[in-house]
């Protein structure tokens, strides 16, 4: 406090004063600084509130959510790079295991096309030795000496089979577009089938040969027939004629004829491929044709078909052939038709000889 004298008292120093705040436990403050602490201690109650609201709470918690996430983040984001990483290495391993399959592919793929290249020089070569033994079988069996010793050896049975499936296939494997088109008579394969189909006309030729057909041989004879129904027409007429010599020689016999009538498909073949186109293959299904006519046993049971008006007009359209032969032979038939449809039986003209190619 002032004096009354108007001078200062004087002040403490530091010392003194942080000794005198220590005494007792109380503590000296000045009145200002009191009233000062109080001022700031009212105004932070005032303004605090104001300050610390529920947005900025909010905001607090936002943010501290948002520097979690952001860690969450990061954390993610260096896990995918390590799953990169490990990806990129397994891209790379399987890049270059598809690049070695891919060389390896290439290497197999020239492999195949030289293996390819073999297998069809082979097959050419088979192809060629098959149509070249053939061709001397065929030759061979133009001698009836020859189909007895056949036949004597037993072995005539497992040829015929082989020639049958042989036959089947080659005709089911034709493709239709190019039959007409593409028919290359001069091919080994071609020369083969022509060599078999000889083959088994000849042995037809001999008697001896005929009747092992007749009686060991029906499925041969199906499969003839099978295949010259499903030649179109003008197609291999060489290979169909040779069928139909085969079928006429074994027709000579009455118990050939009873075995070829046995298939149902005999006559509707006949009329069908005297429509043919080829003359040669006319010519042939009019002289198996007239070999039923011959046979006054089955005239009684084929007289419906052979009455066909189906039957009878395709056989009148080939007595205007030019071909003098078919001509005749056309003629004849025709009579024979006739006198069928007047009487239903007789004898009818003399049958020709088992022709041998």
């Amino acid at each position: 406090m002032a004096s009354s004298l108007g001078g200062k008292s004087p002040s403490l120093s530091h010392g003194a004063k942080k000794k005198a705040r220590k005494q007792d436990g109380f503590v000296r403050v000045r009145k200002s600084d009191l009233e000062k602490l109080s001022t700031e201690v009212m105004q932070l109650r005032e303004f605090l509130p104001r300050v610390l609201n529920r947005d900025l709470i909010e905001m607090l918690h936002k943010a501290r959510a948002v520097h979690t996430m952001k860690e969450h983040l990061l954390q993610e984001q260096e896990q995918q790079q390590q799953d990169c990483v490990h990806l990129q290495a397994r891209l790379e391993a399987v890049q270059t295991e598809c690049q070695k399959e891919r060389e390896e592919k290439l290497l197999l793929r020239e492999q195949l096309w030289q293996g390819g290249e073999e297998l069809q020089q082979q097959a050419d070569f088979c192809s060629a030795l098959g149509s070249a033994a053939c061709s001397l079988l065929w030759s061979c069996s133009s001698g009836a000496d020859t189909v007895t010793r056949w036949l004597a050896d037993g072995k005539l049975q497992s040829f015929l089979a082989v020639s049958a499936q042989t036959l089947e296939s080659f005709v089911r494997s034709l493709d239709e577009d190019e039959k007409t088109q593409t028919e290359d008579h001069n091919s080994h394969e071609h020369q083969f089938v022509l060599a078999l189909a000889g083959t088994i006309t000849n042995i037809a030729a001999v008697t001896c040969g005929r009747d092992f057909l007749s009686t060991s041989a029906q499925d041969l004879l199906d499969t003839l027939m099978m295949m010259l129904e499903l030649m179109k027409p003008g197609v291999f007429p060489k290979l169909k004629v040779l069928m139909l010599m085969a079928l006429y020689n074994v027709s000579i016999s009455v118990r050939g004829l009873k075995c070829l009538s046995d298939n149902p498909g005999l006559l509707p073949l006949i009329c069908t491929l005297l429509d043919d186109g080829d003359w040669e293959v006319c010519l042939h299904s009019v002289r198996l044709l007239q070999s039923v006519l011959l046979e006054e046993e089955l005239l009684l049971l084929l007289a419906p078909s052979l009455l066909d008006p189906r039957l009878q007009a395709a056989v009148s359209r080939l007595t205007s052939s030019v071909q003098p032969r078919l001509r005749l032979a056309a003629q004849q038939t025709l009579e024979d038709l006739q006198t069928l449809q007047q009487s239903r039986g007789g004898k009818q003209s003399g049958v020709f000889g088992p022709p041998a190619v």
